[in-house]
């Protein structure tokens, strides 16, 4: 278990009160949205390798790439918070690379200023596919045979909370806080899968809005974010 902040900091407040049945047609009317997040993901394939091979000789992530990266899975993140992985926030969210520090649902990411290189780096990714399992069962839920695909725990988490809202019994805040925790964990793979952090991501789910805190250098706690 890592015992300092990992390089990874999600965050997100739950941003009551909620409309009971906004949720219904959020991801409608976040379509703009997922338009232009297509189109990012792609330039975030491309980026990625082009990364990668930047990576296999110098052991350096372009920083120009780095920040487009992390910029296209904070928009991701927030358009998620909004409209599928979280709910929380009735406020749209903005059209921006950036980070907006007054939206409910924030990411950020340390630059690794010294990373693996050569081919330890191959061997290195592959010692995450755990993870990738995990990861994909806590987020992205998973194929049963050809004709079905069985919802991710948040998937399942969600619809239960909008129910919740919809016969006016509120966002539970311990739902929200293990809504959080699979995102996290996800997002953390995510990111390592990426290459953004050479941080092996832990086998922990860290629950709640902010970021969990961590022993300081004397022992006292302090914010990991």
């Amino acid at each position: 278990m890592n015992d300092h902040a990992y390089p990874l900091r999600l965050e997100g407040r739950l941003d009551e009160p909620l409309s009971r049945w906004k949720w219904l047609v959020k991801w409608l009317l976040a379509i703009p949205h997922w338009f232009l997040l297509v189109f990012l993901w792609i330039g975030v394939v491309f980026a990625t390798i082009a990364a990668f091979v930047v990576l296999l000789f110098t052991g350096r992530y372009p920083r120009g790439l780095f920040e487009f990266n992390v910029g296209v899975l904070r928009w991701s993140w927030r358009v998620g918070f909004y409209a599928l992985s979280a709910i929380a926030t009735d406020r749209y969210p903005p059209f921006t690379l950036a980070d907006v520090p007054d939206y409910p649902a924030r990411l950020e990411i340390d630059y690794p200023e010294h990373h693996r290189r050569g081919f330890p780096l191959i061997g290195w990714w592959l010692l995450g596919i755990p993870q990738y399992v995990i990861a994909g069962l806590l987020g992205g839920g998973f194929a049963v045979g050809t004709d079905w695909r069985a919802p991710s725990v948040v998937g399942v988490l969600v619809i239960v909370i909008g129910i919740l809202l919809l016969f006016g019994r509120g966002y539970p805040r311990g739902l929200f806080d293990l809504v959080m925790g699979c995102n996290r964990w996800s997002l953390r793979v995510c990111a390592y899968c990426m290459f953004l952090t050479s941080e092996y991501p832990p086998f922990r789910l860290d629950q709640g809005g902010e970021e969990p805190t961590t022993p300081g250098p004397g022992g006292a706690p302090h914010p990991a974010a």
